[in-house]
């Protein structure tokens, strides 16, 4: 089975997919609560779903630049996320 290339990527506005553990996830993290899976599962739902930070922002013709600049925009702060997690902190506290 070939995929298939002309299907169009959903809308960059379009709230991000979820399902109940997701939003208790978070829920659960605004209230200081979450345990080390439900932390986990909800950076995974802000940095893939939410912020799209894997996904393809380019969309294409005319009318499909200010869909891009919106998903770049929805990536951009998945890229700090990722960025924050991953920062060397013992470099960080060197240079200050």
């Amino acid at each position: 089975m070939t995929p298939t290339r002309d299907k169009k990527p959903p809308a960059p506005w379009l709230p991000a997919p979820y399902v109940l553990a997701d939003a208790s996830a978070l829920q659960a993290i605004e209230r200081g609560e979450a345990d080390a899976e439900q932390q986990k599962r909800a950076m995974r739902w802000i940095i893939e779903a939410a912020a799209d930070t894997y996904g393809m922002s380019f969309r294409p013709g005319l009318e499909g630049a200010r869909d891009t600049d919106f998903a770049e925009g929805r990536r951009f702060v998945g890229q700090q996320v990722v960025k924050m997690i991953k920062l060397n902190l013992n470099t960080l506290r060197g240079k200050q």
